[in-house]
């Protein structure tokens, strides 16, 4: 997949303001928009196609969900796997939600984490969970992933959320 082309953006995102708890998203960064959630590149993906899903509500917890939010939520989440799976060339999906700061939340604002998974992208397949539960420090320590989880600049980040947004 070709990172190539400016970033377009729709009318629709560009009057939104999007906010990730206390971070403001930029609209390049959405790839999706649903009546109630938004779609957004990862600013340290796990894996190639590690995306968000979050409700466009600042909502902290789960639980706090309008029962409206949740099944717009997993809707968009569904809508979002059976696009990244295919364009990633990935054989199954990881949507996995942590919810509170113990179980790993490191933004208050409830999201989805969407990862296209291949075989072979973790010597042991349950990792993922460590990777998406542990602090920086701890998943150097375990996994060596330090290397390939680098923060990516917003032009790469805005590139691929122009990639995804073209599959909707």
């Amino acid at each position: 997949m070709a990172h190539n082309g400016a970033p377009h953006v729709t009318s629709d995102q560009a009057e939104k303001t999007f906010y990730f708890g206390k971070f403001r998203i930029d609209p390049t960064e959405v790839f999706l928009v649903t009546q109630h959630s938004y779609a957004f590149v990862n600013l340290k993906p796990v894996v190639p196609g590690h995306v968000l899903v979050s409700p466009k509500r600042v909502v902290h917890r789960f639980l706090d969900l309008t029962p409206e939010e949740t099944s717009d939520l997993w809707l968009t989440a569904q809508r979002v796997g059976q696009k990244i799976e295919p364009f990633f060339e990935a054989s199954s999906l990881t949507f996995a939600i942590q919810d509170g700061a113990q179980a790993g939340q490191t933004v208050s604002h409830v999201h989805v984490h969407i990862l296209p998974r291949r075989v072979g992208d973790f010597e042991n397949n349950d990792e993922v969970y460590d990777v998406l539960d542990e602090k920086e420090k701890q998943l150097a320590e375990k996994l060596d992933l330090d290397k390939e989880r680098k923060d990516r600049t917003f032009e790469e980040m805005a590139a691929e959320a122009a990639e995804l947004r073209a599959l909707f």
